[in-house]
């Protein structure tokens, strides 16, 4: 997750929903503003036109089966009054939070990933790298939000050498 849900809400209206089509995009707009979320027609929306695209770079039909699993057990009861119920933004009790300020604080090894098509701004998590004392940033080139799966290479070697280094292990 970003640092900052006020950053990644403009980076929610100023990246991922221009990059669905305008009758789509309106749609979907439609149902979260009759908050008929529970509408099958909202997931049939969301997931050829932003989960596939940002979530997962694969079809829906062939995710992992603990992809699958994961989803089928999310707690709304948790995740929707936090993140709000939209999944183009957020509108939850964590609307104003924002803790970039605090990164400098975390004097620890960490480890950022970013990814290019991540749900998440790319350049935002690497700020979060950078604004840490001993933060460090991987980037994922061909990966979405979840880059272990669709970026698995580079995730899994950077992740490696990362836990390496901090163990002072070498390859």
């Amino acid at each position: 997750m970003m640092a900052s849900i006020p950053a990644y809400n403009r980076y929610a209206e100023s990246v991922l929903m221009p990059g669905i089509p305008p009758a789509v995009l309106a749609e979907i707009k439609a149902l979260e503003a009759a908050k008929d979320h529970d509408n099958p027609r909202y997931m049939e929306l969301l997931i050829p036109h932003h989960y596939e695209h940002h979530v997962l770079r694969m079809p829906h039909a062939s995710w992992p089966d603990p992809v699958n699993r994961a989803f089928a057990h999310i707690n709304p009861k948790v995740y929707v009054p936090m993140q709000g119920p939209s999944e183009l933004g957020a509108s939850g009790k964590l609307v104003e939070w924002d803790r970039m300020a605090d990164l400098q604080r975390i004097d620890v090894p960490a480890l950022t990933i970013g990814a290019a098509h991540d749900t998440m701004d790319p350049q935002h998590v690497r700020a979060m790298a950078e604004a840490m004392p001993q933060g460090r940033h991987l980037y994922c080139p061909a990966g979405s939000h979840m880059a272990m799966f669709d970026d698995a290479t580079v995730y899994a070697e950077g992740l490696v050498a990362f836990l390496r280094d901090v163990d002072g292990v070498s390859a």
